[in-house]
């Protein structure tokens, strides 16, 4: 266990969105493993972080082109990145309630901004011919939930098949290059879209979370996913021992996903 408490000793780990939720607990996970942790997000939390933090909204350009110097000139240059933001701030109500700016809402913080920081840091990771990529998608890329995650389905869907792309370019230049994409996950991102769902249904809590586990087909294990559980295959597929696994997408659902 002591092995492998400090098998990420000496490596520097970059987790977007990693002030709450899967993002704090991927990033705790990679600091207990011993790495250099640092977070982005749009603003700085209200509790004290344990990693170094940057404030960068990812859906701008300019801010993800500050990014990189800022690591660079404290801790060198990045070996493990985990893309991590993305979420939907769309209405439910199915395709006719999208707009053109929900579209682009959804695109930009799910896909492009993945993007943006992949585009910063590669050049690094091709020059010392090593590194990891983490893209943090979503079950609903391969099983949308069209009445109320229409746009942010099909944004990860690209993501997955981007990380995919991305896979196939860089593995033969040393980086490994995967994606996650977890089911339900009891988080306070999830419970605001619980509670939102309910104002605008009218239906409680209790009621809007039955009716979207059961559009999912259900939760054979009975229950939502814990952030430390996602942060924990992440721990892994970042590691020496995940080694030759790259180009794949790891569905981390409890058993909702029904085909294989």
């Amino acid at each position: 266990m002591e092995k492998l408490a400090q098998e990420l000793a000496g490596k520097v780990a970059l987790v977007t969105g990693g002030t709450k939720g899967i993002g704090k607990a991927i990033a705790d996970r990679l600091l207990e493993a011993g790495a250099q942790v640092i977070v982005t997000a749009r603003r700085h939390p209200e509790e004290k972080l344990k990693h170094h933090f940057i404030a960068a909204d990812l859906t701008i350009a300019s801010d993800t082109v500050k990014i990189v110097p800022e690591i660079s000139k404290q801790f060198g240059a990045v070996d493990i990145l985990v893309n991590n933001m993305g979420g939907s701030t769309s209405p439910s109500g199915g395709f006719g309630a999208l707009s053109d700016q929900d579209w682009e809402n959804d695109l930009q913080l799910n896909l492009q901004s993945s993007i943006r920081i992949d585009r910063a840091i590669l050049p690094q990771m091709v020059e010392k011919k090593s590194g990891v990529i983490i893209h943090i998608s979503s079950l609903t890329g391969v099983l949308p939930v069209y009445e109320s995650l229409g746009a942010y389905a099909v944004a990860k869907a690209a993501l997955n098949n981007y990380s995919k792309s991305l896979s196939k370019e860089f593995s033969p230049k040393g980086i490994r290059i995967a994606a996650v994409s977890p089911g339900m996950v009891k988080t306070e991102t999830m419970d605001s879209y619980l509670h939102s769902l309910s104002d605008t249904s009218g239906s409680s809590v209790e009621e809007v979370t039955q009716n979207l586990i059961n559009s999912l087909g259900g939760i054979p294990m009975g229950r939502m996913a814990n952030p430390e559980e996602i942060a924990e295959l992440v721990g892994f597929l970042v590691s020496p021992r995940a080694s030759y696994i790259t180009g794949v997408n790891y569905i981390i659902d409890g058993g909702t996903n029904p085909s294989l």
